[in-house]
């Protein structure tokens, strides 16, 4: 068998198959690097205030960094323009979210953008509605300050078939910008920030430091060892082509042999 290994092109063969092995085996580290890649913790300094258009850009998705990084930024909130948001927990107690618009001022690389805020909860409906009709009467165009964290939006929710067809439950860019009066074609931020202060005897919303929690992405370790076997299987049909062949030539000559008697 091993005279029939050695033949021309049994030997091409083989270097096509050690090709072919190799090329997995490069697909099997890359998965195997990407796996590790996942599961390191990433450090971040998200306690240091940055402004807003440092850490995000409006009209785009927000940088996998910028979650939860404290954000500061100057601009004006849009009386009127406030929504109450239910289904929201503080400190593990069920209740409501005021989430307000708030125009920020032209920067020299941003444009006059918006961007939502929440700013503060309560646990009765009624609280956060009281607020919502004091901050409405407010003037327009007041100038301020908002600190917090910045999260990046929220996915729409269909509210359960009990509650109101109208009842909001989620931080979604894409549901607000249907509720604001006169939005059109503004630069507005995939996201919301959660303000360090609270308005209208509301309670400030708790927003802890993110976690680095990372772990490991077993679907590429699996794909790794899918590469792997591909790899072994290329040499291992490589081998089951050359005993085939030489199992030919055995059965040929015994017939040859038999024959020959």
């Amino acid at each position: 068998m091993i005279k029939t290994m050695l033949r021309p092109r049994w030997l091409l063969a083989l270097l096509l198959a050690l090709a072919i092995a190799a090329a997995f085996a490069l697909l099997g580290r890359w998965q195997l690097e990407r796996a590790i890649a996942s599961g390191e913790v990433v450090e971040r300094s998200t306690e240091t205030v940055l402004p807003l258009s440092d850490a995000v850009s409006p009209d785009g998705p927000p940088r996998e960094a910028a979650t939860g990084q404290l954000v500061t930024v100057d601009g004006s909130f849009v009386p009127g323009d406030d929504v109450l948001i239910s289904e929201r927990l503080n400190g593990g107690e069920r209740g409501f979210w005021m989430v307000s618009r708030f125009e920020t001022v032209a920067t020299a690389s941003v444009p006059v953008s918006t961007i939502a805020v929440a700013r503060g909860w309560s646990a009765t409906e009624a609280e956060v509605q009281a607020a919502i009709d004091e901050l409405a009467a407010q003037a327009a165009g007041q100038q301020q300050t908002v600190t917090g964290r910045f999260v990046p939006s929220e996915a729409p929710a269909v509210p359960d078939s009990e509650l109101d067809p109208r009842t909001q439950a989620t931080v979604s860019t894409a549901a607000l910008i249907n509720q604001w009066t006169d939005f059109t074609d503004q630069s507005v931020y995939a996201g919301y920030i959660v303000d360090t202060d609270a308005v209208a005897g509301l309670t400030v919303i708790d927003s802890p430091v993110p976690g680095n929690d990372a772990s490991v992405n077993w679907l590429n370790i699996f794909y790794a060892l899918e590469w792997a076997v591909f790899a072994g299987f290329a040499v291992f049909l490589w081998y089951r082509l050359v005993r085939d062949d030489w199992e030919r030539h055995q059965e040929q000559a015994a017939i040859d042999a038999a024959e020959a008697v």
